[in-house]
């Protein structure tokens, strides 16, 4: 594990009281209980679970039961630590998907609720982002890290409807010159870092278009210690990731500014399955559920926040 991602427990505990209403998490599984067990207790299924989308008529990866995979170390606040003085579930690091907490933790529990999966009938494993929308056959059901919706993805495996929608960032450390900008042109002017492959390089690319060309890291650990560096002046990276960052793995981070989304296309997270999944209908039924009821605004406030006053950029 990466320096960046050797966390302090404090640090967590501080990020999720951030990014958090007061709820308390649930306990995590044991750790002597295999990585594949969830907690014992069973929530009831949701009654709008029938049909074609109930639990014994879906065609899931294993019989009766939900596989959900997501990246390791699963970070907070998409996935909440176990409670202080608890060990986690192996082989999760960091967050652990069996608290049930974090925001894509929760949401990735609303979504089995909403199938009809009990607790005790789902699964975690832990998949390496990119190989969630490889092409090829897939050991889970759905994945959920973070995964933008891009056309070209969505060739090589099927991605839901949108669970969350986002504007890109711009992270810097305080008191250097990029802080000063107060547009997308001023924001050109400056070296600025990204991870390969990801939205926020297209954005750069499409809509910042800096007069240096961006430097691309293989990830946001290795744009981060440019930036520390000195090596950029500023990255850009999803807006609920800029908090992360400048909560947890930066000392003197700050978020500059979000920026606009354009035209009619949002920024937007899609659970990821296989393509042409027998699934895909039922969970994107899921997530339209959990939407008209509330309930996926109620998650998104109370793990992700609100923008904390970001300035748009034009």
């Amino acid at each position: 594990m990466s320096p960046t991602r050797s966390l302090a427990v404090s640090g967590i505990i501080v990020l999720l009281a951030a990014c958090t209403s007061g709820a308390s998490p649930e306990p995590s599984a044991d750790a002597s209980e295999p990585a594949t067990s969830a907690p014992a207790s069973a929530a009831a299924p949701s009654a709008s679970a029938a049909g074609e989308c109930a639990p014994e008529s879906l065609a899931s990866v294993a019989d009766g039961r939900l596989t959900i995979g997501t990246d390791n170390p699963a970070f907070p606040p998409y996935w909440e630590p176990p409670a202080e003085g608890e060990e986690g579930t192996d082989p999760w690091e960091l967050g652990d998907p069996y608290t049930k907490g974090g925001f894509e933790g929760a949401v990735a529990w609303a979504v089995a609720e909403e199938l009809g999966f009990g607790d005790d009938d789902v699964d975690f494993i832990a998949v390496p982002f990119d190989l969630s929308y490889a092409p090829g056959e897939k050991d889970f059901d759905f994945y959920l890290a973070q995964v933008s919706y891009l056309p070209e993805r969505a060739e090589a495996v099927d991605l839901s409807d949108g669970y969350f929608f986002s504007n890109q960032a711009l992270v810097a450390n305080a008191d250097t010159p990029i802080t000063e900008a107060t547009s997308i042109a001023d924001v050109a002017e400056f070296r600025l870092g990204v991870q390969v492959g990801t939205t926020s390089l297209a954005y750069i690319e499409d809509q910042i278009q800096p007069a240096t060309e961006a430097s691309v890291y293989n990830s946001n650990d290795a744009a981060i210690a440019a930036l520390n560096a000195d090596q950029v002046d500023g990255i850009v990276v999803d807006l609920p990731t800029a908090f992360f960052i400048t909560a947890v793995q930066m000392d003197n981070g700050v978020v500059v500014a979000q920026f606009p989304t354009v035209g009619d296309e949002e920024e937007y997270f899609s659970l990821v399955l296989g393509l042409d999944s027998p699934l895909t209908d039922c969970v994107n039924q899921a997530i339209a559920a959990l939407d008209e009821s509330g309930e996926l605004a109620a998650i998104t406030q109370e793990w992700m926040s609100d923008n904390a006053g970001a300035p748009v950029f034009e």
